[in-house]
């Protein structure tokens, strides 16, 4: 299934399937009881999420909301379960996807522990463009998702971005 730029796949508090991520991007927002938002996640192509539901199903954590354009495939959660139990040398391809999502996470982790802002900003632009040649990650998140996603303020995240 394809997704336009704001179309939602899941909604944070329901319970579904998983989706394998084949081109475009996706944002992983959970939605405060006040109704403000914050950037969870960015999900890129070859992901299956939700990643907490891999090995066993979980309510959806966030809202999973397209970016851009977005190529999705549905994997049914009982046949996804249904072929781990049967087969568990299935687990070693699940620890493998964990992996990589934990290698993403600790360049995140790098990101947000960099000093200097406009490093941060550089830092995640380049972590984008490995995805995504030749798009800004200003053309693609606002100023406040960005300040989320690297634990900088809106304003700080305007002025880096006045900078480069």
């Amino acid at each position: 299934m394809f997704l336009h730029k704001r179309e939602v796949l899941f909604r944070q508090g329901e319970q579904g399937p998983l989706y394998l991520l084949k081109s475009g991007l996706l944002k992983v927002e959970k939605v405060h009881e006040d109704g403000s938002k914050s950037l969870l996640n960015l999900i890129v192509p070859g992901e299956i999420i939700p990643h907490h539901s891999l090995i066993s199903p979980k309510e959806y954590n966030g809202t999973a909301v397209a970016l851009m354009t977005s190529e999705v495939e549905m994997i049914q959660d009982a046949e996804w379960y249904s072929e781990l139990a049967a087969n568990p040398e299935k687990y070693r391809d699940v620890a493998l996807i964990l992996q990589t999502k934990l290698r993403m996470m600790q360049q995140r982790i790098d990101q947000l522990t960099t000093v200097a802002p406009i490093d941060k900003v550089q830092q995640l632009q380049k972590w984008f463009e490995h995805y995504f040649p030749g798009v800004k990650i200003n053309e693609v998140l606002t100023q406040e998702e960005i300040g989320q996603f690297i634990g900088l303020r809106r304003e700080t995240v305007n002025r880096v971005l006045r900078q480069l």
